[in-house]
């Protein structure tokens, strides 16, 4: 897609209403999905959140004692600007690092974070592949890569209801609260068109991570994916 070229900017549009938005179209069950994410995690010193966006996931990771430090990756300044507002607020200003910069470039050394994680960021990499490479190398050996995504339910009721809401209310809605014509309607395409479920794994399997293992939510809605370097 050619939005995936200038994605953050799209990114720094939708800033401002992005958090209100995300709770609004999931009924706050995004909220569910983060927590549950975090608590499978293995606790680690330092961790990498790539597109860390406004933050939610790292903070998540700090409440829960997940981390000691985390550093945030992402393309948009507008989004990281509001996240480092959180973290001002919650006095964890010193224990989350924000860097601007490409998840398929990052601007780290080879093995130096001891596990990686990733929230509704992977679909908008223009390289997929290039992105899941670069979070294997930054990785230190051993360590645990966790990345929580978009994907289809398999049963055939919810499918259809999910796709109905996907296709028509999320871009409408999306439209009229961030007043931004396209952002929505691209979010909506790439959840479409991105690989989940066991196709995502041979993604990670191909890019070097070992025992990759998914677990869907909301009956397939969303999916974490968890492996090792």
């Amino acid at each position: 897609m050619e939005e995936k070229q200038h994605i953050g900017q799209l990114f720094d549009r939708i800033a401002g209403t992005y958090d209100r938005l995300n709770h609004l179209l999931s009924l706050d069950i995004d909220k569910y999905w983060r927590r549950k994410t975090v608590h499978g995690m293995e606790s680690a010193e330092h961790v990498l959140d790539v597109a860390i966006g406004t933050a939610d996931l790292a903070i998540e990771m700090l409440r829960q004692g997940k981390a000691k430090r985390v550093t945030g990756l992402d393309l948009s300044v507008e989004m990281m600007e509001i996240g480092k507002g959180k973290t001002e607020k919650l006095k964890q200003t010193g224990r989350i690092d924000f860097v601007y910069g490409n998840a398929q470039e990052m601007p780290f050394a080879d093995d130096s974070f001891d596990a990686v994680t990733c929230a509704y960021g992977c679909r908008n990499f223009s390289n997929l592949d290039a992105g899941l490479r670069e979070m294997r190398r930054v990785l230190k050996a051993g360590g645990e890569v966790t990345i929580l995504e978009f994907s289809y339910p398999k049963n055939r009721l919810v499918r259809t209801v999910y796709k109905l809401y996907f296709n028509h209310i999320l871009p409408l809605v999306g439209r009229m609260v961030s007043r931004d014509k396209t952002a929505y309607t691209y979010l909506n395409r790439s959840v479409q068109t991105f690989c989940y479920g066991e196709t995502f794994v041979q993604h990670m399997h191909e890019a070097g991570f070992r025992d990759e293992r998914i677990e869907p939510l909301s009956c397939g809605i969303t999916t974490i994916c968890r492996a090792r370097k």
